[in-house]
Order: structure tokens, then sequence, then C-alpha cells
């Protein structure tokens, strides 16, 4: 046995040559154990920025942050578990919509989330607009929840991969966070330390998601299917657009109305045709449907016979929350001024920057600029038309939904420079990119 130099793995990393299983299980028990100075460790985060990992050392890496502390074992629900994650975009409320029809059909589905940062809401954030609703799980009751309802969604536990959070605060403050080894591997510590046998990853790309190419998500998307086939679990990606929002809700209550509005079969297409296609693949993965078309109709079943919804309410009240809300959505936080933006000028709605819409909502509350800053569950914008809709001058094009008319006033011309009008029909992109199914790796 060799023994460990944190000196001589910054260097071999540095030159691109494979550390070994043995050198990378050291590295994290020293991270973990704070036997490794910061310096030393932020040196290493630095050569993996610049050189990547080898695929077997990020594998290595990954089980060992997943590993490093609490991991849970659901083998006793005595079922395939079913995972989902989503890197985060504005209006992303498909967890939502998905976990529950999944659940609906007989896939038990454990979700561990986080809260949002910036321009990024988190679905723990949204489900607390719910009253009474309480993410914050011991691991008894978790698995509780989970068998009484196939479905449980906490708030991430600091207990699971802590390897991981010493390393993301470094990231954080030496500039590696852009490294799609350290991303995947961070993304992938915390799937793997839930214990769910199929996971899917919904990888946004373009202006409003962390992944603005194309090339960055589809490498960040087949590598983290490479690292959970890689540790034995049935993983697969879906790569979808970011570059408008997602739904026409952005803000905390608003996204729950809309995905209460999607489970009774409402709500708008995106959101619904995004759900539709997750589900279906998350029961093809667990072995429930026999083809994604098989698991579309089970799916579409599932909203249909109010299944799904009847899971999400089961799931709220299993949790602590008022079901009562999801029944009678005017239950839920409401803003008390509610101002509509007219359009500007007729013509096709060619393009809605997420970011303005995203960042408008932040600073009325709706997310957080720092870790720490409250959250205002009422608040945010509705977006009365969206990307290929035509427009007459003077209707509806967005609700501003704000605490007081000042505040609107702040993000009105922020919130209304995100559009771009054309004379001419405008080219809606495709809202599934690509899918990235575990057999590709």
């Amino acid at each position: 046995m060799v023994e460990f130099s944190m000196v001589r793995t910054i260097e071999r990393t540095r030159r691109g040559e494979p550390l070994g299983a043995e050198a990378v299980r050291a590295l994290v028990a020293g991270i973990t154990q704070g036997t490794i100075p910061d310096y030393q460790t932020a040196a290493w985060l630095m050569a993996v920025l610049w050189r990547g990992l080898t695929p077997d050392d990020l594998t290595t890496l990954t089980i060992a942050m997943a590993r490093s502390g609490a991991t849970l074992d659901l083998s006793s629900i005595g079922h395939p578990i079913a995972d989902k994650h989503s890197t985060g975009g504005v209006g992303d409320k498909a967890t939502l919509v998905v976990a529950p029809i999944v659940a609906a059909c007989g896939v038990p589905v454990a979700k561990m989330s986080g809260r949002g940062l910036g321009h990024t809401g988190g679905t723990v954030d949204k489900l607390e607009s719910i009253p009474g609703f309480n993410p914050e799980l011991t691991v008894a009751t978790f698995t509780d929840v989970l068998r009484r309802c196939d479905l449980v969604i906490a708030g991430q536990s600091a207990d699971l991969a802590p390897a991981d959070g010493i390393l993301y605060a470094l990231r954080d403050v030496t500039g590696t966070v852009p490294s799609i080894p350290l991303i995947a591997s961070s993304i992938m510590a915390k799937k793997l330390a839930i214990g769910a046998d199929a996971i899917l990853l919904d990888v946004k790309v373009g202006r409003g998601a962390f992944m603005e190419t194309m090339a960055d998500a589809t490498a960040l998307a087949e590598t983290m299917v490479r690292i959970g086939t890689d540790a034995g679990k049935r993983t697969a990606a879906v790569i979808s657009d970011m570059d408008r929002p997602l739904g026409r809700a952005v803000g905390n209550a608003l996204e729950v109305i809309e995905a209460v509005e999607t489970l009774r079969g409402g709500g708008p297409d995106d959101l619904r045709s995004l759900a539709l296609h997750e589900a279906a693949l998350l029961l093809v993965m667990t072995g429930k449907a026999v083809d994604e078309a098989a698991g579309a109709r089970m799916a579409e079943r599932a909203i249909a016979s109010g299944a799904a919804f009847e899971r999400f309410a089961a799931v709220v009240g299993a949790q602590g929350g008022d079901r009562r809300a999801l029944e009678e959505t005017a239950r839920l936080p409401h803003a008390p001024i509610v101002q509509s933006v007219p359009a500007p000028e007729s013509g096709f709605i060619a393009e809605i920057e997420p970011l303005a819409i995203g960042r408008a909502a932040m600073r009325l509350g709706a997310g957080r600029a720092r870790k720490g800053d409250t959250i205002d569950p009422a608040v945010g914008i509705v977006l009365r038309a969206t990307v290929g809709e035509r427009v007459e001058r003077g209707a509806p094009l967005f609700d501003i939904h704000a605490r007081d008319a000042t505040q609107a006033a702040t993000v009105r011309a922020d919130a209304l420079a995100g559009y771009r009008f054309s004379a001419e029909p405008a080219i809606v992109p495709p809202l599934i990119k690509t899918t990235i199914p575990a057999s590709i790796c």
C-alpha cells in the first residue's frame, strides 16, 4: 500500500494522469476529516478544472463522496425507486408534476431537493409556499412517507455527502465552479446517497440555464449518465430548452398553482409535454412500461383519472401541508398587487429572455440574491402570452404579482426589455433537445 500524498495527487491531476481508486478514496477521506488543508484542496480543484479526471477516477470520486456521510437504504420498500433531478431554470416546476405522475403509476419516487439561489427557483421553496408543508424529515419519516404515499419530497440533508458540501464551498471561492467533472460529481454524489435505483436528469440548456451551450449541456449530461451507470444505477438524461421560461408562472406559489393545473389536466403545453416525456422515461427505466409510448399513455391516464393530483395532495398532507390549498388554490399565498403589463406593439413574440423574467421575479422576492435571503412565496410573474404567440398592442403581456405598486414598478421595464417581437410568425425551438439513455455510455 502506497502512502497517500496530496502533493503527488495534485501533480498527477495537473498532468492529466489517472490517480487510481485508492488515492481518490484517500483524497475524499482527507477532505471530509479535515486532514487535508484547504489550500491543497483548492489547488487540486484548479487542476481538475484545467485537466479533468479520468472516467474511472470520476466515478470513484463520486461514490466516495456519496459514502462520506449518511446514505439511505430504501430496499425495504420492495420496488425500484425513482429519482429525478433538474439543473434548474426559470419557471421549472416540472418535478412537482413528474413525481406525482410516476408515483400514481405505481413507481415510488424518493426526492431530496435544494433551495433556489439567484434566478433559478428551488423545489423546496415552491413546496414551502403550501401552508404547513415540512421538507425537513428524519430518515425514518422520509422512509415512512415514501412507503405510505409512494412519494416523498424532502429538503437536502446536511448529513448526505458532506464531502460535497466542503468541496462546493471551496469551489465557490476559488473560481472552480464551472468544471463539468466537478458539477457532475456534486450532483451525482447526492443522488447516489439517496439510494434510488433509477435516476433521470433534466439538464437545462440556454440563456436561462447554467449550461448555455448544447456542447456543454451534452458533456454534463453524458458525464452524469456515465457516473450513474458505472455506479450500478439505471440513469438517463433529458436535455431541455431554457432559452425561454418553462410554462407561464415564475414564482413559488404561482408555480405550485400551475403544477396543480397541469396535474388536473390543464396547464401550459410545454410543461405538460416535458412532464409526460420525463414520466414516461422513468416508467420505462423502472420496468413499469415496455417503451416510452406505453409510459406516456400510463402517465396520461394518471392525470385523466385524477390519480396524479391525488398523489400530490396525499404527500403534501403526509408532510404536514394543508392539502386544501391544492384543492382550492385561493388558499395559497397571493400577492396583494397584481399589475398587468400591456404589449408595447403588435406582432408575434419571437423571444422572451429567461434571465430578464427570472431576475425580475427574484427582485420581487421570489428568489435569493444571497444564501439566507428570505423568500416571499406570493410574488412573481405570470406570462399572459409566450414565444410563438401573436399579441395586439395594449393586450395583456404579463402580470406582476407584487407586495405593492412601487415594487412592481421597479421590475416592469427590465422584464419588458426581455421581449422581442416579430411581424412574421416566430420559430419556436424544440423544448426537448435530446435524450441520453444509459446505454450510450
